[in-house]
C-alpha cells in the first residue's frame, strides 16, 4: 500500500438533504478510502439543537467530516469541539453556498468578500481542536477578480493555520443565480485551482466542480493533492467502485453494484431496526445501476414500494432483481461508467 495519499485525495462533496447519514454509510460500502463530508449543519444547531440526530454517524463511516455553517470564531469554536467530541476526523467550514438563507446568516459564500473574518473563524476553530480544520470555497463571487479574491482568502487562512483548502472552481453569484444555476452557470476555471496550489506548494489543496469521473479526477491528481465529486457519485454511486483500486491501488469494497448491495444489506437492516423508514435509505441508491438493462425498473420499484410502511429488505431485493445481472460486461465495456443516465 503505498503511504504518501494525501488524506482529501478523493472526498465526496457535502450537500445538503443528500449526504446524510444513511448516504455516507451506504458510500462507504463502496469505497474504504474517500473521505466522506456530511451535509453542513449551521452553529447554531450544533450548539442548540438536536446534536445526536444532528452529528450522530456511525463507526464504518470513517474518514468523515463534518461541515459548519457560521461567522462567529466563539460559536464555530464551541461547534468544532462538540464535532470533536463526537468523533470526527476533519471540521470544514463552508464559505461557498451561495444561498439567500446562507447570506442573511453571514456565512457561506459571501464571506469570500471578508476573508479576515474566515482566518478569525480558522484560528478559532485551530485552538479549540487536535483534527484538521479545512475551509470549502469558491474562487470568487460577483465582481471579484478571481485572482485576488483566491489569494486573498488563500493567505489569511494560511496565516490562521488551516490544514487545507476545497476550493469549488466556480464564482459563486450572489445575486441574479439561484443556488442550483450557482452549481453550473458560472463557467469552470480548472487553471485558477491549479495555480493557487502552484502558489502554495505545501497547502493541501482540493479541487471541486463539474468532475464527473474517477478518470477526470485522476488527470486533476497531477495538478492538486485532491479531487471532490459531488452530484455525480451521488446521482451515479457505482462510480465510487472505481475509487480504491484506480486512485489508492487497493481493491474495492464490492466486485460490482450486486456485491455493494449484498455488504450494504446487513447495515441498512440495522438502520431498519431502529425504526428508519426503508426509503430514507434506499433514495440514495436509486442512481447504483444507472446504464444497466433494468435501472428505470429499479428505480421505480424502489421509489413506489419502499414508501410503504412494511417496506423492508425484500423490498430492495426485488428492486435489484429488475436489473440483468448479465449487464455486468458493462463494466468493461465503458470506462467509469461514464455511461448514458438510462439505458433500460
Amino acid at each position: 500500500m503505498k503511504s504518501d495519499f494525501s488524506p482529501w485525495r478523493l472526498c465526496t462533496a457535502p450537500m445538503m438533504d443528500w449526504t446524510d447519514r444513511y448516504c455516507r454509510a451506504f458510500h462507504r460500502t463502496l469505497s474504504r478510502r474517500a473521505r466522506l463530508y456530511t451535509e453542513m449543519v449551521t452553529t447554531g444547531a450544533v450548539i442548540h439543537g438536536p446534536r445526536d440526530r444532528l452529528l450522530g454517524f456511525d463507526a464504518m463511516e470513517h474518514p468523515v467530516a463534518v461541515q459548519l455553517g457560521g461567522s462567529n470564531p466563539a460559536d464555530l469554536a464551541h461547534a468544532a469541539r462538540i464535532a470533536e467530541d463526537f468523533g470526527y476526523d476533519e471540521v470544514n467550514l463552508n464559505v461557498g453556498c451561495p444561498s439567500d438563507r446562507v447570506q442573511d446568516g453571514r456565512f457561506g459564500a459571501c464571506l469570500m468578500r471578508e476573508p479576515a473574518v474566515v482566518a478569525a473563524c480558522v484560528a478559532a476553530m485551530k485552538a479549540a481542536v487536535s483534527v484538521p480544520v479545512t475551509v470549502k470555497c469558491r474562487i470568487g463571487v460577483d465582481d471579484q477578480d478571481t485572482e485576488q479574491a483566491l489569494d486573498a482568502l488563500a493567505e489569511a487562512v494560511i496565516a490562521a493555520g488551516v490544514d487545507g483548502l476545497v476550493v469549488h472552481a466556480r464564482k459563486a453569484w450572489l445575486q441574479g443565480l439561484s443556488p442550483k444555476e450557482n452549481r453550473d452557470v458560472p463557467p469552470l476555471d480548472y487553471p485558477r485551482v491549479a495555480r493557487l496550489k502552484r502558489a502554495h506548494p505545501t497547502l493541501p489543496i482540493a479541487i471541486n466542480g463539474g468532475i464527473a469521473t474517477i478518470a477526470d479526477a485522476r488527470s486533476h491528481l497531477a495538478e492538486v493533492d485532491g479531487v471532490m465529486i459531488g452530484r455525480a457519485a451521488y446521482s451515479d454511486p457505482a462510480i465510487l467502485l472505481d475509487v480504491d483500486p484506480v486512485l489508492f491501488d487497493e481493491a474495492a469494497p464490492a466486485a460490482d453494484p450486486f456485491a455493494a448491495i449484498t455488504a450494504f444489506e446487513p447495515i441498512l437492516a440495522g438502520f431498519l431496526q431502529d425504526g428508519t423508514r426503508l426509503h430514507a435509505v434506499t433514495r440514495h441508491m436509486l442512481g447504483l445501476f444507472n446504464g444497466r438493462p433494468g435501472a428505470r425498473a429499479y428505480r421505480r420499484h424502489l421509489s413506489t414500494f419502499a414508501l410503504q410502511p412494511e417496506a423492508g429488505l425484500a423490498t430492495l431485493r426485488d428492486a435489484v432483481e429488475q436489473v440483468s445481472r448479465d449487464s455486468r460486461s458493462l463494466d468493461l465495456a465503458i470506462p467509469d461508467r461514464d455511461r448514458a443516465q438510462d439505458a433500460a
